[in-house]
């Protein structure tokens, strides 16, 4: 279902909103708005939105979810990516979005705990496969491409595509917490292999967890086939800074950059 880019193909960022709606929800006053975050970054050329659904709603919340698919009905180019435990609350949430009649492009799915601080590791496999599979196969049948969160590992791929994954997500914060030691040429090779590996079994390859501007150009100009990057916590810190727009022309001169 999903081809890779060339190496001249400018990778697509997905921004997660998870943050926006942290901050939000820390009062009752509906500031910042997720939407108003949303429309700010798709009309400064990010190409997608991502959101991570938790059971306990910490951020984004199902109204949020619902908003969001409504607001990305305006915006046909762009895609919506939703992120989440399977086995939680993602799949209600996805059922519930189509039956609406309403844009989602991609699932990810993220083998987290429910009180988890953040996503830490992928799934495995064989381990994982046999649970995996009937959720995978409901997701193509409400038409959405299923991309799995992966651990960097190439011998992994295989299995991922086995139970019927389009895509990976390669979880790179080992990458990014090795930017500035002496083990980053190590990681990067490894999350080339990885993609590679992935590649070669016909997996398309998203990334993302930590990804920033500084470390974001030499992933891309190092790792093949990266269709898209999902980048929350970094960028929104520097919107903070930099606004929305400029923050977004930031990231895509980053990824312009690895492919000059």
């Amino acid at each position: 279902m999903t081809t890779a880019p060339s190496r001249s193909h400018r990778t697509a960022l997905s921004v997660n909103l998870n943050k926006v709606a942290l901050v939000r929800n820390t009062r009752h006053l509906g500031i910042p708005s997720v939407t108003r975050a949303a429309t700010l970054c798709l009309q400064a050329g990010a190409r997608g939105i991502t959101v991570h659904p938790r059971p306990d709603e910490r951020h984004i919340r199902r109204h949020d979810v619902l908003d969001l698919a409504e607001l990305l009905q305006a915006w046909p180019d762009r895609e919506y990516n939703i992120e989440g435990n399977p086995f939680h609350n993602l799949m209600d949430v996805a059922r519930e979005v189509k039956s609406r009649g309403l844009p989602l492009h991609q699932l990810t799915l993220v083998p987290d705990s429910e009180g988890q601080f953040t996503s830490d590791h992928g799934w495995s496999f064989p381990q994982d496969a046999e649970r995996l599979r009937p959720l995978i196969d409901e997701a193509h049948a409400l038409g959405v491409r299923v991309s799995l969160f992966m651990d960097a590992e190439a011998d992994q791929m295989a299995g991922a595509r086995a139970v019927g994954a389009d895509r990976v997500e390669l979880y790179t914060e080992p990458y990014a917490a090795a930017w500035f030691t002496p083990q980053r040429a190590a990681q990067l090779e490894r999350f080339r292999a990885a993609a590679q590996a992935a590649l070669d079994t016909g997996l398309g390859v998203n990334a993302g967890h930590d990804l920033n501007r500084d470390n974001l150009t030499a992933f891309l100009r190092t790792v093949p086939g990266v269709s898209e990057v999902s980048i929350g916590h970094a960028l929104i810190a520097d919107a903070l800074e930099l606004g929305y727009a400029a923050t977004i022309a930031d990231y895509n001169r980053c990824m312009t950059d690895a492919f000059a």
